[in-house]
């Protein structure tokens, strides 16, 4: 084919015979040789172009896509003879557009991390189960309310103060003897308002002991029972008995109901307000804490399982009942009189349970409850309470310690001569390949510059604060100023970086970026928690190099002396287990972050060991009582048992309950 026949055969001519068509805009003409099928010239089929870029076949015109470097696709054309002969070399037109001063091969496309969203069908099967559990309870225990709780409360305090202050004054001889019988009367009339403030109690008393069930509240009617023998006995003898005793203990199990209903509210208020919930699980394998999906039925069956150190407790009162009716028969025996048989059954039943015994498992849950709603978390029973005072080990990631948006870069100075986005490229490469903490960071830093995503192997982790590997076949280390003093990496004179991320390519160092770590108090706050038990060990992720001991020291302010900080082996084996389908969650909560875990941890820590303490401490006081009763007894020496001696020593033994049941409020 010569010249002058090319010249005859022009695009113009061929776009008319597809009709009157604009111009396409763009058009790139390509000289590459490309298959065509040979057809005569008459018989050239006439083809509508489509919108989009397309092939047309025959021995006229063929248009293919190209995309460029930038995904920008363009209009190829190619002109085609009859007779395709060999054509000049000819530099393709985009090369001179584009021409990198290096050629890398593209690796796969690295996502970020997505957001993970809760659907709406999930949210809605959460709210319908929440409205039928949480919310349906919330609502039956708001019918009941709170205030007639707290008014009965306040009243029988009331009268504890003035059956303390008339028997006070009776002791004191501030009581005239004609006076006597009426004051004997007017203490017998406030222990029956005391008891009809608290009927509500004597009633559940009674039902449990139909139930077969024996507990403070049934002990507490038997009181009361030989209370009002006692009283009436008093009045035929003028003797004031002890009704101020009786009205405080009545008034802290009032005090207890009111704590136990106050608790519930709360819980289930955390409960129906939620959006999302995130649980925590128990992992026996290698006692572990691992997070899970919080479901409500978790919740619901198990938050009010009965609690170990109450059921001692119950078992306790049973048997105080047996021995303070031997202690009055021995003494109706001794003394051969039915009315001291009576007197020191009455005050050997106050004396064996101290007051306090009735708030000492529910006053330490209601202020737990209290701190815990105000973030969100409940604990899903007493069993979830046993499970988590087991040594375990509770795994803080960057991100629990570090949430989004407190990392941040603060400057880069870059080193050789190697371009600034080769050696972010690079170091993403590798923070990606070993799920760095940094690598969103240097990610977004690296597609702002337009970079590109390498794929890195050979990953190494080094114990001094550093991670490598090999890019294009290229050593890449990313770590601290002390890794690559310890990789013998080629540095400049007189450098000095604090904190900073350093990136070396080949063992030269081409990178530094100074990053800022912001401490919230959130996080700081949970980390201090967590370190405080002794059964507790955070373990902190081997993945995140920068999370070195002396940096989460520094930043922090804490001991990490009780921290454990995993390499990337020992990590993976603590966190990738999997839970087994019926694992119990024992903690579950509505909001973000690693403090409302933290805090339901150790309150939980907390919790079991103000029970406990409380549950032995009264029992000692009680069983000290009785033994107190029992001497007394014996000596014959029943006028020590006096409304005042009684007052004065449940309010002795109310000091360390009191005491004990503060101790969640310190986690």
């Amino acid at each position: 084919m010569n010249e002058q026949e090319l010249q005859e055969f022009t695009l113009e001519d061929i776009i008319k015979e597809f009709g009157d068509h604009p111009e396409p805009e763009d058009i790139v003409v390509v000289a590459e040789e490309l298959p065509v099928e040979e057809a005569p010239a008459e018989e050239a089929p006439v083809v509508t172009p489509e919108p989009a870029p397309t092939l047309v076949t025959g021995d006229t015109i063929r248009m293919d896509a190209i995309r460029l470097p930038k995904g920008e696709v363009k209009n190829a054309v190619l002109i085609e003879d009859e007779e395709p002969e060999p054509q000049p070399e000819q530099e393709e037109p985009y090369s001179q557009e584009w021409e990198p001063d290096y050629e890398q091969p593209i690796g796969d496309y690295l996502p970020p991390p997505p957001i993970i969203v809760h659907p709406r069908s999930r949210l809605r099967e959460l709210k319908r189960k929440l409205v039928a559990g949480p919310e349906k309870r919330y609502y039956a225990l708001m019918e009941k309310g709170l205030g007639k709780l707290q008014a009965a409360i306040f009243l029988s305090f009331l009268v504890v103060l003035l059956c303390a202050a008339s028997t006070a004054m009776y002791a004191l001889g501030m009581v005239q003897e004609n006076r006597l019988k009426l004051m004997v009367f007017a203490q017998f009339f406030a222990m029956l308002v005391s008891a009809l403030l608290g009927s509500f109690q004597l009633i559940d008393g009674a039902i449990d002991l139909i139930r077969k069930r024996f507990s403070l509240n049934t002990l507490l009617l038997f009181t009361f029972l030989i209370c009002c023998v006692d009283g009436i006995m008093g009045l035929a003898q003028q003797r004031i008995p002890c009704c101020a005793a009786f009205s405080l203990a009545m008034t802290m199990s009032l005090w207890s109901t009111y704590h136990r209903r106050n608790t519930e509210m709360g819980q289930m208020d955390t409960m129906r307000k939620a959006n999302h919930l995130d649980g925590m699980a128990y992992a026996p394998d290698n006692a572990t804490l691992l997070r899970k999906e919080g479901q409500v039925e978790d919740f619901m069956e198990h938050y009010d399982a009965p609690v170990k150190p109450e059921r001692m407790l119950n078992r306790y009162a049973f048997i105080s009942l047996l021995a303070s009716l031997c202690i009055g028969i021995v003494a109706g025996v001794l003394q051969r009189n039915v009315f001291a048989g009576v007197q020191v059954t009455a005050v050997s039943l106050l004396a064996a349970v101290p007051a306090t015994t009735f708030i000492t498992i529910s006053r330490p849950f209601a202020i737990l409850a209290r701190r815990l709603h105000a973030i969100g978390t409940v604990i899903c029973g007493w069993k979830a309470v046993e499970k988590l005072n087991n040594p375990t080990t509770f795994p803080l990631t960057q991100d629990d310690l570090f949430p989004s948006g407190t990392i941040r870069m603060n400057g880069v100075k870059f080193y050789g001569s190697r371009s600034p986005e080769e050696v972010i490229s690079y170091a993403t490469a590798v923070l990606n390949a070993a799920k760095d903490g940094l690598a969103p960071l240097f990610t977004q830093i690296m597609e702002s510059r337009n970079g590109l995503y390498y794929d890195a192997t050979d990953l190494q982790s080094y114990e001094v604060g550093g991670v490598g590997g090999l890019v294009n076949d290229e050593t890449v280390t990313v770590g601290t100023l002390a890794c690559m003093r310890e990789l013998e990496v080629t540095l400049p004179e007189g450098i000095r970086i604090d904190k900073a991320v350093c990136v070396a390519i080949s063992d030269e160092l081409c990178g530094v970026f100074a990053v800022t770590y912001e401490k919230l108090n959130s996080s700081a706050s949970a980390l201090t928690t967590l370190s405080a038990y002794r059964k507790l060990q955070p373990m902190i992720s081997g993945a995140d190099f920068m999370l070195t001991e002396s940096f989460v020291g520094s930043i922090f302010g804490v001991k990490t002396r009780k921290m454990r900080f995993a390499d990337s082996e020992e990590w993976a084996a603590t966190t990738e287990q999997t839970l087994e389908e019926d694992a119990e969650t024992l903690i579950m909560t509505t909001s973000e972050g690693v403090l409302p875990l933290a805090y339901g941890i150790t309150g939980a820590k907390a919790l079991r060991s103000a029970c406990k303490a409380g549950a032995i401490v009264h029992m000692a006081g009680g069983i000290l009582g009785l033994a107190i009763m029992l001497l007394l007894t014996i000596l014959g020496a029943l006028d020590l048992l006096t409304p005042v001696n009684m007052f004065l020593y449940q309010l002795v033994w109310a000091i360390p309950g009191l005491l004990i049941s503060e101790w969640t409020r310190s986690i």
